[in-house]
């Protein structure tokens, strides 16, 4: 989550490390390189209303969360355990293979795990929405990967850098998961209690909070790049990894988690969860743990990741559009009686009862299945003759 400021976080990185003078990040000789330079109150200004927004859009998709549904998730935590095996388990191997195989500076090396080890981002909720995902699951695995992140980032990091020499220890950013953890929890829990008590208001909260997650990304992805321009240099494989890095995360979560027998709508939840990470916990870390002039070859890397994983996301959510409405089109290609019925109903009916009808014939047509002559025969009688046919 874009929650932190670079201004801030020098600040107490000085205060934590007075007393050390090895500390990398706070050295009094260091100077921040031109690709660095903090831009003073336009970044302060941008933080504060990013937060604030992020905010705001965690909580109207709090308001899609059902109380029922959330508890028999973490009931019977399948899905979540399948997201956390994605997340802690799949993402750092990628990581650690993808090093291996492009034979990278350690330094690069490094930017990389340590983006392979973190918990899933919050824009993997915003995707989930739009493309029909279980938001309780994907919410409860953004939650339950924060948490986890706690212990499970040092492990990770620890094990793929085992055979390596590292010159400086890794910091855990830890208040930056406590401050996650309060701006995801706290927002969806108002959502969900806005969801329960007036749930015809919580619907139209939803719509209007997906329109601004969309825009927010925009305006995020652009914002963040203005203010970073210095840190970008032109090495090629890294910008290549992360290109790639996301769209593995995806797939390899997808098919992990079909072969565990999740239905379609988790499937979809636990790659989107995959391959989304949190883009400001990668470069929190390593403004804590590394020089200035190692930063300079490192923040590219979280910097293209970011952008590529909304421009993956974004294709991920076209591409299922297109999916949804060719398969609405072969079905009522197939069913010609349908479209004789709606409009039958549509002239006969009161237009609840109407569009009652219509979102029952939706939810058939977006349903694979065989439709057979018992099919056509039931979409023609009268409805009240249905269950006499069954």
């Amino acid at each position: 989550m874009f929650i932190c400021n670079a201004a801030l976080r020098n600040k107490k990185m000085r205060a934590n490390c007075s007393s050390s003078s090895a500390c990398p990040a706070n050295s009094s000789e260091e100077e921040l390189p031109m690709g660095l330079e903090v831009y003073g109150n336009l970044e302060l200004v941008f933080t504060v209303v990013s937060a604030v927004m992020i905010g705001l859009l965690m909580f109207s998709l709090g308001c899609s969360v059902e109380i029922r549904r959330l508890w028999s998730h973490i009931r019977r935590p399948w899905g979540i355990a399948v997201g956390l095996l994605c997340q802690f388990g799949l993402m750092p191997l990628i990581a650690y293979l993808l090093v291996i195989s492009f034979s990278l500076k350690p330094v690069q090396a490094m930017a990389i795990l340590i983006m392979g080890c973190c918990p899933g981002g919050t824009i993997s909720n915003i995707f989930t929405y739009w493309v029909d995902g279980d938001m309780d699951l994907s919410i409860s695995m953004t939650t339950c990967s924060t948490v986890v992140a706690l212990g499970m980032m040092p492990l990770c990091l620890y094990l793929c850098t085992l055979s390596w020499n590292l010159e400086q220890n890794l910091t855990i950013p830890y208040q930056n998961i406590g401050i996650t953890l309060v701006c995801l929890t706290i927002p969806v829990a108002f959502g969900v209690y806005v969801n329960y008590r007036w749930p015809k208001q919580s619907k139209i909260i939803l719509k209007v909070g997906a329109i601004v997650g969309g825009v927010l990304l925009l305006v995020v992805a652009v914002a963040g790049v203005v203010l970073a321009k210095g840190s970008w240099n032109s090495d090629i494989i890294p910008l290549t990894i992360s290109f790639i890095f996301p769209l593995i995360g995806h797939v390899t979560g997808f098919l992990l988690a079909l072969l565990t027998h999740q239905s379609w709508q988790s499937c979809r939840t636990i790659s989107l969860e995959t391959g989304a990470q949190n883009i400001q916990m990668c470069i929190t870390m390593l403004h804590l743990s590394f020089t200035a002039e190692q930063l300079v070859q490192m923040l590219s890397f979280p910097l293209a990741y970011g952008l590529f994983q909304l421009l993956d996301g974004f294709l991920i959510v076209a591409a299922y559009k297109m999916y949804k409405r060719t398969l609405k089109i072969k079905h009522r290609i197939k069913n010609p009686a349908l479209r004789v019925e709606a409009r039958f109903k549509k002239k006969s009916t009161s237009p609840k009862e109407t569009s009652a009808f219509l979102e029952v014939n939706e939810e058939a047509a977006l349903t694979p299945g065989p439709s057979g002559p018992m099919d056509l025969h039931r979409a023609v009688m009268p409805t009240g003759q249905i269950s006499c046919a069954k």
